[in-house]
């Protein structure tokens, strides 16, 4: 089907598709007819020989039909949609010789009901198609009846009139159906359309066809904007988002509505990194946020499963932030499978980066940060190890695995600094902080550290803790009660409003490095830098900024009152070992097992 794109259009057109056909009712309407008719002629012609000029046709003629029709019921499951139109063809054929070979005018009026079964058509191909196939059916009946000895010509009209009758009849009722899987506000396959479609392409794929592959998209803000805009700007968002991924999606892409915000995708013929460029092509073709989840079908899965895993990436992009792309894949991809070995082997490496007072320039906290170079992909960034775990469900083993060696390191570097008073950031995925019992665990996990829950920071970003999260804010609320501090990580990238930021549970926040790197060597500090700095201090929480990296970017924020600051100005991520040597050089002189450096 994939090679064949003019059928897929066909397929997937409402006027050639109706709503209650799919490759198996297909089958077994046709494969039914078709055994149906030839057996009533053949039982026919075995009661009444005599009926007939030469009963051998006739026996020929239902065996035929008999064959055809066994043989589409057992292997039919890859029927296409021309080759219904051959089978139609035949049995119109094949009618027409039963009627002219009858003798006997009740027998020939007798088989010329059997033209009802052409417009069973009526269900599976478009009004012209069924037009046409009706026309043949009338035109042979028509010319047997006449030709024929046996029956007057009037003969035909019933069954002339009947078979149109009925084939109307169905295509209406086709018609009704497959309106019912539209959204009236699109014009694009609503919910009911677009599963039904999805399980006609698994039934082919099942066959030996192309492998499909599920995207599902989310408007993050699309309730905002109706709620608050009014219905006319949201109908126009929605038209603006819909037009966007027409522009991006081939013919045979299939778009549809599945929800008031909800989009789904249909590609016929896509494994899942594929897909996932796609869905990253349609998040940057529109101007609103974006969430999605991506899969693809496996072989032996149903539809409702693929559905079932494609909502789950969707709920886990909108858990870790929104506005991104998961993948929920039913295979685990090799690099994902490294992940998860070195995650349990240990072989993870946790770095730490000095964060400094800029009053006095003493380290007052280290923050981790994860190190893996697998061996297939020795350049993979850190943000990228972040995206595998969430994309591979790895995610939460991760955090806790990065937690509980920082926990331990930092025991170990505030006994080598001679007990210096630092505390110890970690970041933490959004993925990882709404499931359900997070803040026991890291309880947890200090416990069986001996690490101090006032000493230890957790990083979140502002997207993670937004209004729609109230289980991000319960688990934060539930941390900070046990006396974890919460730090909001990336300030100042977030789209929250001052209200909302003062109500969300944090102790301190992070200025994003993008601000910092905006300094340069003259002049005063960029406007937005001052602009975002003065809403820090509007919340009455310190202040630590990121991505210093020049004398002149520290003066900047001494000027603008920031608190504390990071980067590599002050001190690369470093070993614990490397970090106490560096800063707390006497302590680390003093102390007597140097061999218990921990320099991972």
């Amino acid at each position: 089907m994939g090679s064949r794109p003019g059928e897929w259009a066909a397929l997937t057109r409402g006027d050639m598709w109706p709503g209650v056909a799919t490759p198996t009712l297909m089958t077994r309407t046709g494969g039914s007819c078709f055994l149906l008719g030839g057996l009533l002629v053949a039982v026919t012609t075995t009661v009444s020989p005599t009926s007939f000029g030469t009963p051998t046709v006739q026996f020929a003629n239902a065996a035929i039909a008999v064959i055809v029709g066994t043989a589409t019921l057992l292997w039919g499951a890859r029927l296409r949609l021309w080759q219904l139109h051959v089978l139609v063809a035949t049995a119109t054929v094949q009618t027409t010789v039963s009627v002219y070979e009858s003798a006997d005018p009740t027998v020939a009026v007798s088989f010329a009901t059997l033209y009802v079964f052409i417009a069973c058509a009526a269900f599976f191909v478009s009004w012209r198609a069924t037009a046409a196939h009706l026309t043949l059916a009338v035109a042979c009946c028509c010319t047997a009846v006449v030709l024929s000895p046996a029956a007057p010509w009037w003969s035909s009209v019933v069954a002339s009139a009947t078979t149109v009758t009925m084939g109307v009849l169905i295509a209406i009722l086709g018609r009704i159906v497959y309106n019912a899987e539209l959204d009236d506000d699109t014009g694009l396959l609503n919910r009911r359309g677009f599963d039904r479609l999805l399980g006609v392409v698994i039934s082919r794929a099942q066959s030996g066809g192309p492998r499909p592959a599920v995207v599902l998209l989310t408007l993050d803000d699309y309730g905002i904007i109706h709620d608050d805009l009014g219905g006319p700007r949201g109908d126009e968002v929605l038209h603006h988002v819909v037009a966007a991924w027409r522009g991006v999606l081939e013919p045979e892409q299939i778009l549809a509505r599945r929800a008031a915000d909800e989009f789904g995708v249909l590609l016929q013929n896509s494994y899942e990194r594929q897909a996932v460029s796609l869905t990253h092509r349609l998040r940057e073709a529109i101007t609103s946020e974006c969430s999605a989840g991506v899969t693809a079908w496996q072989s032996g899965e149903t539809a409702s499963a693929v559905l079932a895993r494609a909502d789950t990436a969707l709920r886990r992009s909108r858990r870790s932030g929104r506005n991104r792309t998961m993948l929920e894949s039913a295979l685990l991809p090799s690099i994902a499978t490294e992940l998860r070995e070195a995650i349990d082997a240990g072989t993870v490496n946790v770095r730490y980066q000095p964060i400094i007072s800029l009053a006095d320039g003493s380290v007052v906290a280290v923050e981790a940060l994860l190190r893996w170079q697998p061996v297939s992909r020795p350049d993979l960034s850190p943000t990228e190890v972040v995206r595998l775990a969430e994309e591979n469900d790895l995610i939460g083993a991760l955090d806790h695995y990065v937690l509980r060696r920082a926990c331990r390191d930092a025991c170990w570097m505030h006994e080598r600094s001679g007990g210096a008073a630092i505390s110890l950031s970690v970041n933490v995925s959004g993925l990882d902080l709404v499931q359900k019992g997070y803040a026991a665990q890291v309880f947890d996990t200090l416990g069986e550290t001996g690490w101090s829950a006032e000493r230890l920071v957790l990083e979140v970003t502002e997207t993670v803790v937004d209004g729609d999260r109230p289980s991000s804010i319960a688990a934060l609320s539930e941390l900070r009660a046990g006396g974890v501090r919460i730090a909001i990580d990336d300030f100042g990238t977030g789209y929250s409003s001052l209200g909302r930021l003062q109500g969300l549970p944090s102790d301190f926040l992070k200025l994003d490095a993008s601000f910092v790197a905006a300094v340069t060597e003259a002049g005063d500090p960029p406007p937005l830098l001052t602009a975002v700095a003065a809403l820090a201090h509007a919340l009455h929480l310190p202040v630590v900024a990121e991505g210093v990296e020049t004398p002149r970017q520290r003066s900047a924020l001494v000027r603008l009152g920031i608190d504390m600051a990071q980067g590599f100005y002050f001190g690369r991520p470093q070993a614990p070992g490397d970090l106490v040597e560096v800063f707390f050089p006497a302590a680390s002189a003093a102390a007597t097992d140097s061999a218990a450096h921990p320099r991972r």
